[in-house]
């Protein structure tokens, strides 16, 4: 397997190897200053990925049945406590 973290440097002298690496072995991070910054991502994962509807995101979402509460409020929605 390759490397899947990247300079921004790098990234730009490296980009279509980094493409290819992302369809072959999965996201590749770039990083600035030393943080993850960005990742590529083959089309095809992304698209797999973005399919569904909103009830299948919040059925499969972690916080499900966690107990946390959401409180409207005028002006938006806050957060309140499990």
């Amino acid at each position: 397997m390759g490397v899947d973290t990247w300079t921004v440097t790098q990234a730009k002298a490296k980009l279509n190897e980094i493409i290819e690496k992302a369809r072959s072995f999965g996201p590749q991070t770039i990083t600035l200053n030393g943080r993850a910054a960005a990742m590529v991502v083959a089309a095809e994962e992304s698209e797999k990925k973005s399919k569904g509807n909103l009830a299948e995101f919040f059925a499969s979402s972690p916080l499900r049945g966690s107990g946390l509460k959401i409180v409207r409020f005028r002006g938006g929605v806050r957060r309140t406590g499990l």
